[in-house]
């Protein structure tokens, strides 16, 4: 048994990574033809929304493990909405956000106020309704509901907070990846089409040669949500919760890129692998 999840682990791994890397080979020159360009940090044109190519990954992976039978086909359809919507909406953002209004109050205040509704706060009412859908399944009270509700949404808007540097929040993703895989039991395998994706677009993303926009930084978040809402214990899943509310609310009031560039350790990791001259 153990012989033939080893082999399984490999098989999946290796199939996902030639799949996003022909997913890159062949997406991101059509994002360019597109347009689909836009100036990161330090003002060069490069490809951005280039997470579509994690849904390509994920979506033919399980298409091919579907013919096998070899995952559960109820946590497979839950994930897969949540990707493919969290993904939907975070192209959106990518091709038609304005960047005059960051921040949850900012996109609020402008909704309520003004009665405009920008692609920011599409992206957090959809997510919501995600999260939402998401934590139902796996509620057994309206207590554990808004817990697993917050954790998903919350992980999903994580992935955007770090990810305005080259490589940072992929980083960040695997740091908080594989000590939640470790709880996922036989679910995990679900798991690692999306993983392999990530590691394959990892030089890429550092290299600032494509930006995973947040088409592919919702797609890591709301994995990580769903990876703590089926295998953490509940008093585990409050304390991520607090965790988190706690990082979004200094985030809103300080600039994670300045707390992480004064401090050495911080700055060491960040910039780990990173091209100095994009």
């Amino acid at each position: 048994m153990l012989g033939s999840e080893i082999f399984l682990t490999f098989f999946i791994l290796g199939m996902a990574a030639l799949l996003e890397l022909a997913a890159i080979h062949m997406m991101l020159p059509m994002l360019v033809r597109g347009g689909a360009i836009r100036n990161n940090f330090r003002n060069y044109e490069i490809p951005v929304a280039g997470g579509l190519t994690f849904l390509v990954t994920v979506l033919t992976s399980f298409i091919v493990l579907h013919f096998f039978n070899l995952l559960r086909i109820r946590e497979v359809e839950i994930y897969l909405i949540a990707v493919l919507g969290m993904a939907f909406l975070g192209f959106i953002d990518d091709m038609l956000g304005q960047r005059d209004s960051l921040g949850f109050r900012g996109h609020f205040s402008l909704l309520l106020t003004k009665g405009r509704l920008t692609t920011g706060a599409l992206k957090a009412l959809g997510g919501g309704m995600i999260a939402l859908y998401v934590a139902a399944v796996y509620s057994a009270g309206i207590g554990e509901l808004v817990i697993n509700v917050l954790l998903v949404a919350l992980f999903t808007n994580s992935m955007n907070l770090f990810d305005l540097r080259p490589g940072r929040g992929i980083k960040a993703f695997l740091i908080v990846f594989f000590p939640l895989l470790l709880f996922q039991g036989e679910l995990f395998l679900i798991f690692l089409p999306i993983l392999a994706a990530a590691l394959v677009f990892f030089p890429g993303d550092l290299k600032a040669q494509v930006m995973m926009g947040d088409t592919g930084s919702n797609v890591l978040g709301i994995s990580l949500g769903i990876m703590a809402v089926w295998g953490l214990s509940f008093p585990v899943r409050i304390c991520l919760v607090i965790l988190l509310v706690l990082l979004h609310l200094l985030t809103e009031r300080y600039s994670l890129t300045k707390i992480i560039e004064s401090n050495r350790g911080l700055r060491w990791f960040d910039s780990l692998g990173r091209s100095d001259n994009r």
